[in-house]
């Protein structure tokens, strides 16, 4: 009982390296857990709701449209448990501009299905329901009226085999109509699109320039009214799927073995299908109108002959008349008048030639008769060549028919292919990789500061451990005494930094993600497992530290604990070899100096607890310096045009013709710019029509005229850039760097997440789905975005090559003879509010699609989230800082109690006691601030590595600010813990302390 009694006496007295460890632990365990937790509830929640309503595994594009036999085919497949048919339309609107929107039916299989936020559903024709970002944007409320115009309507659908892209919303020949809906609707609710969790409300503006969405909203609509035998795209759910989390492996292999059927066998066969069905339905159309042509010859034909016919009984009647007169007149002239009445009773025989000849001399002699003849002959002579017209047609529209209808193509997307899923996700993961790197550092520091403070403690306690042994205790008994402290700390610390973990820190990062995306159902939860490990990586390191600390002492006898240590010897330090100057330093800062320098272990534990600390800090402000600088390097730096404008094929020359006429463009540039993929070859199926899958990235493929292929370097900074260690890269000289024929220069955004080198062969796949194979001539500097650039020669060997048809290439050999430049990279003149302006308005206009400010990009560019977290993370790192050098100072008073009793009898009055002590402790604190800014950029340039998110590079920058940001964070950190350390001095009692251990 005594020594329980003794143990809680001693505990008492140490509350100081109690409360200590405790925090120090309660930091590590809440950086371990919070982020993590925050991440994880975020996946759940998400993932929970994808669940509810029926996001879409897979989703099946096609470009010619699906038809109800691929429909049936996607059901057969093994693994599928469910296919939904889905109809939708893109429509245009008048909304302070022209805008656009994709009309969507509401499925009627449970796939895709809108969450309702406010009103209702739409059940009748002509109701909808519209996003919040809508209703933001237009200021309409449920209840308003609006009229919409469908983009196809002015579409000329003459031709046979008319498509619109992946979407396939264009009509197309045979029975099959494409979908219809209705033109003037009323708002009924206010729905969240499943496809799209970004809040209007928050952010914004950060994600932009990650958007991929073709239309500026989606409008929903019942079945009801919607008219169309012809469906858009087909959505999927795979069986065993929806039992896994959304964002793991697992569920990403699950849908893989479906879409690998799919690609494997459905997608060809109905490719083929399709095309045949087109065919089909072009050649019925053919035969349909030969078949009516020939009738309407045949009853041309027929009136010209009936008309010919009486035409030519008419003259026969006049040659017989004529005839039949000239035999009376010869009969008359003769003697026997019997025989003349004879003759003139019978019709006189003609010959053939005879009466041609009487009829050409009637007709000769009638100008009517000659008229009509006329008339017959032309009307004849037109019919023949109508026939001979039609036929040719048709003849030609048969040859050109298998040449005119583009092979069929099918796109099979999973989620990744989400613009709005593959955000989140890389927005968590990012934050994720942050929270599993940092606690490495809280745990080391931890360790050092649990094995500083219990070494000293129990070196406190060596005679009292050597008199326990003495009588018989176990050294395990007495051990016990320090390591349950240790774990009772631990455990205390560890369970107070669940808290935080599990609801603090995770509740901070959930505020800031609302502000990002709406995810309903959003709640905290406490993962026991996860939780307990984290406590018990700390109480293990913490032990281990303590363990050793123990068996460091107790490996002597007793009668060598019982006794005082004995002091170390004397010895030189370096400093004092260096004569010039150690001879100017005085007398207390020479032993200042041999008091820094020959305890080692106090040295290094105090340099490296406050250099981890630094680092911490430096890290965290670099991110954050790193992030903040994205936009304006890209858009000021590396972009040199202020504007980029992207029009249809069809409106390419009324757009530049439109920009031009403005007046405002200083220089211009030309381009061809498509969206497509690049993915590393080897990696994959290059035919598997997938996007977003392993080794593959969404680019903007950015063609440039031949002619003009110099005047790139103006409008884009090219610079070669090599893979560095550490978040660096090499980069070179501007202007150094040229796109010339022999292969495409890639983004080093681009590049860098798919291991890409100069050299390297990809797979590029151009905005018509075609993918051949380039080699890249070289990585350029770019930090947002994805572009490759490719000349217009090697373009053309890419995708209208041998081997590019071979891939089913939709182009015909009269389209790749030459490229259509729908886009423009141009200079302005004038302020960045103005050409922010020009962009806007020039949005406004039918012949542009997308107007993009430079200026206003780079003005708007914002990363939040990982502000937010870079943020948490600093105030974590100044924490850790507070308690390191709070318990680093305790320890070193606990341990010169008797040196600063002497200085005391010597005459030194507490001031100057508080300025020795201390200035050993700035010193070192400097120490370790000079040598955590080095390492705080290099942990910051490991972290930034691990931060690979689409369409963005890292570039890591710290800014001298937060070099000096951090010094003096740590640094008053060093004179806070003074206030708390002088009272402590003040209190030592020389007698007492000066009293023989003996």
């Amino acid at each position: 009982m005594a020594f329980v009694k003794d143990m809680l006496r001693m505990w008492a007295h140490s509350w100081k390296r109690f409360i200590s460890i405790a925090m120090i632990t309660l930091l590590g365990v809440a950086v371990l857990t919070g982020i993590y937790a925050g991440c994880r509830d975020a996946f759940r929640s998400t993932d929970r709701f994808f669940d509810a309503q029926g996001l879409h595994d897979v989703q099946v594009l096609s470009t010619a449209g699906l038809s109800n036999g691929d429909i049936a085919a996607l059901r057969k497949v093994n693994g599928v448990a469910k296919v939904q048919a889905e109809r939708s339309q893109e429509v245009t609107f008048d909304l302070d501009g022209r805008k656009s929107a994709t009309m969507q039916e509401i499925g009627t299989n449970g796939i895709d299905q809108p969450y309702l936020q406010e009103g209702r559903m739409p059940k009748k024709a002509g109701e909808i329901a519209v996003t919040r970002k809508f209703i933001r944007d237009s200021g309409k409320r449920i209840g308003s009226r609006l009229t919409v115009t469908p983009e196809s309507a002015s579409s000329d659908t003459s031709d046979t085999n008319d498509t619109n892209g992946a979407d396939g919303t264009n009509e197309t020949n045979g029975t099959d109509e494409a979908p219809s809906f209705p033109t003037k609707l009323t708002i009924v609710g206010v729905v969240l699109d499943p496809q799209n969790l970004s809040n209007p409300d928050g952010y914004s503006a950060m994600t932009s320039f990650r958007s991929t969405a073709t239309t500026d909203y989606t409008f929903f609509a019942p079945s009801d009214g919607v008219t169309g035998t012809l469906y858009t795209s087909a959505t999927l759910l795979v069986k065993g799927a929806a039992a896994e989390s959304t964002f793991d492996e697992s569920y990403e292999n699950t849908v893989k073995q479906v879409t690998d059927r799919i690609d494997g066998t459905v997608k060809t066969d109905r490719q083929k299908a399709r095309r045949q069905e087109l065919l089909d339905a072009g050649n019925k159309k053919i035969a349909d109108a030969r078949a009516e042509a020939d009738k309407k010859f045949a009853d041309a034909q027929s009136r010209i002959d009936a008309n010919r016919q009486q035409f030519n009984q008419q003259v026969d009647q006049i040659v017989s008349m004529q005839a039949g007169a000239a035999a009376a007149g010869a009969a008359a002239n003769g003697a026997n008048a019997g025989a003349a009445a004879a003759a003139g009773a019978t019709t006189p025989q003609l010959d053939e030639t005879t009466r041609e000849t009487m009829r050409e001399t009637i007709i000769a002699a009638s100008p009517e008769l000659t008229q009509a003849k006329q008339q017959l002959d032309q009307a004849q002579s037109q019919l023949n060549e109508q026939k001979a017209s039609t036929e040719h047609t048709l003849k030609t529209k048969e040859n050109e028919l298998k040449t005119s209808i583009p092979q069929v193509r099918w796109y099979v997307q999973d989620r990744q292919s989400l613009g709005g899923f593959s955000a989140l996700k890389s927005d968590l993961d990012s934050i994720q990789s942050l929270g599993n790197a940092f606690p490495i550092v809280f745990l080391l520091v931890a360790v050092m500061m649990s094995l500083t403070a219990m070494a000293r403690m129990v070196e406190e306690d060596r005679s009292l451990i050597g008199t326990y042994v003495g009588l018989g205790y176990g050294r395990l008994a007495v051990a016990s005494r320090y390591l349950l402290f240790a774990l009772l700390a631990c455990l205390i610390g560890g369970g107070l930094g669940l808290i935080a973990g599990f609801l603090g820190i995770p509740a901070f990062l959930l505020v800031v993600l609302q502000g990002m995306y709406v995810m309903p159902g959003l709640r905290l939860e406490y993962d026991w497992l996860y939780g307990s490990l984290g406590i018990a990586l700390f109480v293990v390191g913490v032990l281990a530290a303590t363990i050793y600390a123990c068996v460091q002492e107790m490996r002597q006898t007793p009668a060598a604990l019982m006794r005082p240590k004995a002091p170390r010897a004397g010895s030189r330090i370096l400093l004092e070899r260096i004569r010039p100057v150690w001879n100017r330093i005085g007398f207390l800062g020479k032993v200042t100096a041999r008091n820094i320098f020959r305890f080692k272990s106090r040295l290094i534990m105090t340099v490296g607890g406050v250099a981890g600390c630094t680092a911490l800090i430096v890290c965290g402000l670099a991110i954050n310096d790193t992030v903040a600088d994205l936009g304006i390097k890209q858009y000021r730096d590396i972009y040199q045009y202020d504007l980029m404008v992207v029009s249809d094929d069809s409106d390419a020359s009324a757009m530049r013709t439109k920009v031009a006429s403005d007046g405002r463009v200083t220089s211009s540039l030309d381009v061809r710019i498509e969206s497509g993929d690049l993915t590393v070859a080897g990696s994959g199926d290059g035919d598997s029509g997938k996007a977003g899958g392993s080794g593959s990235e969404s680019i903007q493929l950015v063609a440039v005229p031949e002619k003009h292929l110099s005047d790139l370097g103006e409008m884009v900074t090219l610079q070669p850039v090599s893979s560095g260690m550490l978040g660096t890269s090499g980069v070179g000289k501007t202007g150094s760097l040229k796109l010339d024929d022999d292969g495409v220069i890639v983004a080093q955004s681009a590049a860098s997440a798919l291991g890409v080198k100069t050299g390297s062969k990809v797979r590029l796949t151009n905005g018509d789905g075609v993918r051949a194979t380039a080699k890249v001539s070289a990585v350029n500097r770019n930090l947002i975005g994805s572009d490759v650039y490719v000349s217009e020669t090697y373009y053309a060997k890419l995708f209208d090559s041998k081997d590019a048809k071979n891939t089913k290439n939709s182009k015909s050999s009269e389209d790749s003879e030459a490229l259509t430049w729908n886009a423009m990279l141009a200079k302005l003149s004038g302020s960045d509010t103005s050409q922010t302006d020009y962009a806007e308005s020039l949005e406004e206009d039918s012949s542009v699609m997308k107007a993009v400010s430079c200026a206003h990009m780079a003005d708007s560019f914002k990363f939040d989230l990982m502000g937010a977290v870079v943020a948490l993370i600093v105030a974590l790192a100044g924490g850790l800082a507070l308690v390191v050098l709070f318990t680093l100072a305790n320890t070193n008073v606990s341990e010169r109690v008797r040196e600063m009793a002497t200085l005391k009898v010597l005459g030194f009055f507490d001031r100057e006691v508080h300025h020795y002590v201390n200035r050993e402790m700035m010193i070192l604190t400097v120490m370790g601030v000079i040598l955590g800014l080095p390492l705080g950029r290099l942990v910051g340039g490991m972290l930034t590595m691990a931060l690979n998110m689409p369409s963005l590079y890292f570039e890591v920058e710290v800014k001298p600010l937060s070099y000096v940001i951090a010094a003096v964070a740590t640094m008053a950190f060093a004179l806070l813990v003074q206030l708390f350390v002088n009272p402590v001095l003040d209190r030592i009692d020389p007698i007492s302390s000066l009293k023989s251990v003996e």
